[in-house]
């Protein structure tokens, strides 16, 4: 897999912090799920293996000292000193994943270390003594650590079930020196130093699980919307563990900022299984139908869903004169007066995730006004039945999207202003809501949705599949260490 240059600043515990968002809940549902197939374990295998090594280089061992008899010549006393593992190069990996946990092995490893040694010893008439340093070649390191991730007191707890480094031989080159001091380095540091490569390199990576831990603990469980919603990111119960995959289960229910109050007002119940058809991506991240009717109804709850609408590009269809044959008497009443259409979202949007997209079905009412003398006086009031569908896009991370009016049926509610022609009156309605509100609720959509990713991935030829509740985007990821 080639050599990871020290100069990389994240840890291990910070990859791995991106696949366990935020802590867990056990008496709720999941309304998003997200599963790492085989292909995106394996990139995460590789991602973490790479921050792992860059946060164990440069890493220094404790000195070594040790008084040694060597012939001809008698007791000597070595010192090794400034021992570091300043290069670490990876011959191959694997990742396995089953109910005991998520199993991280890198193998035909290899290192490099540097040293400083000393010696001294004593004849008849004088001290003498020497120093100098050396090169070690480490070969054959093989480390590994199984994870287990469990759901304790509604958090996620990430604890190590084994972790361990075996070194199978290594070589000393020394510079300076006397012949018999290399052999005598050998015989008696060899089994010292492997012992302590192995010993610090997995005391290494348990810190770095600790840390992790630690983190998990303090992440948010939210991801703002606007000033309005929020995402509810937590999880929802243990990760599913198989042997080619990982799946989280997510809330991923929108409420009103710092309020949960939402989350038990939607039933899941089944979903399909994934289509055969889905592409083979890295993650697939499937969102329930009621992650966007929890997203609707915060809105409406908190009355963002009615609008006054009295500029509009063709702004002659907003004056009675415009009126005075589809309504004689709005004319008759206020002759070349301006108007104005209230338009008021009467109950949350019905939302349906289908096998061609997300189909909506709002019902508002339309209250015509005229403006006369500065005071709107509100004439009558029209009711609407909406329909429209959404296209999915994913946008910058974020799922974004593109609504497309289908059709409207209009009827009247009450009138101060005689009959209507009500299928005059449904077409001029249409050609508003086509040419006013689309395109302001289009403007919104466009900033997307924001999706359960962790700081520094993005998301790459992503695909979106719907089925019947739900909808599947299929993706590749790339992080971007920043």
């Amino acid at each position: 897999m080639g050599s990871f240059p020290k100069s990389m600043k994240s840890g291990i515990f910070f990859i791995i912090s991106s696949l366990f968002l935020v802590s867990a809940t056990t008496q709720e549902e999941g309304f998003i799920s997200v599963v790492l197939s085989r292909k995106g374990l394996e990139f995460t295998k590789d991602l973490l293996i790479e921050q792992a090594v860059s946060s164990i280089i440069p890493l220094q061992l404790p000195e070594i000292e040790k008084s040694i008899k060597i012939p001809l010549v008698g007791k000597v006393d070595i010192v090794l000193s400034n021992i570091l593992i300043y290069n670490v190069e990876i011959g191959s990996s694997y990742v396995e994943t089953g109910d005991s946990g998520i199993a991280l092995i890198a193998s035909g490893a290899t290192a490099n270390l540097s040293m400083d040694w000393k010696y001294t010893y004593s004849t008849w008439l004088f001290d003498i003594s020497d120093s100098g340093d050396a090169s070690i070649q480490v070969e054959g390191m093989e480390v590994g650590v199984t994870l287990a991730l469990k759901d304790q007191e509604g958090t996620l707890k990430l604890s190590v079930l084994e972790c361990g480094c075996h070194v199978k031989d290594i070589a000393i080159k020394l510079h300076g020196g006397a012949s018999w001091l290399y052999q005598g380095l050998v015989d008696a540091f060899k089994g010292q130093i492997i012992s302590a490569v192995e010993d610090n390199i997995s005391n290494k990576v348990r810190e770095g699980i600790v840390k992790l831990d630690s983190l998990l603990q303090s992440l948010p469980k939210q991801i703002a919307l606007d000033d309005i919603a929020a995402l509810n990111v937590t999880f929802v119960g243990n990760p599913v563990l198989s042997n080619s995959s990982v799946e989280f289960q997510i809330n991923g229910l929108f409420t009103a900022l710092d309020d949960n109050s939402a989350s038990s007002l939607y039933n899941k119940g089944s979903l399909d299984p994934v289509p055969c058809n889905a592409p083979a991506k890295m993650v697939e991240i499937s969102l329930h139908e009621n992650v966007f009717s929890s997203v609707s109804l915060v809105f409406y709850n908190a009355n963002y869903m009615q609008r006054t609408i009295n500029k509009i590009p063709d702004q002659s269809l907003l004056n009675t004169a415009q009126w005075k044959h589809i309504v004689p008497q709005l004319y008759k009443q206020y002759p070349d007066k301006d108007m104005e259409l209230n338009i008021s979202v009467s109950s949350p949007p019905i939302i349906r995730v289908a096998n061609n997209g997300v189909d909506f079905t709002v019902y508002s009412d339309v209250t015509i006004g005229v403006v006369d003398d500065d005071e709107v006086i509100s004439v009558a009031c029209i009711s609407l039945e909406i329909h429209a569908s959404c296209s999915p896009k994913i946008s910058m991370n974020k799922l974004a999207g593109i609504v497309k009016l289908n059709d409207i049926t209009a009827s009247l509610k009450w009138s101060e202003i005689g009959n209507l022609h009500m299928r005059l009156v449904q077409a001029i309605l249409s050609t508003i809501l086509k040419t006013v509100v689309v395109p302001y609720l289009n403007l919104y959509l466009w900033k997307g949705l924001p999706l359960p990713l962790p700081r520094g991935f993005t998301l790459k030829n992503s695909e979106i599949l719907s089925t019947n509740s739900r909808l599947g985007i299929f993706s590749d990821v790339e992080f971007v260490e920043g």
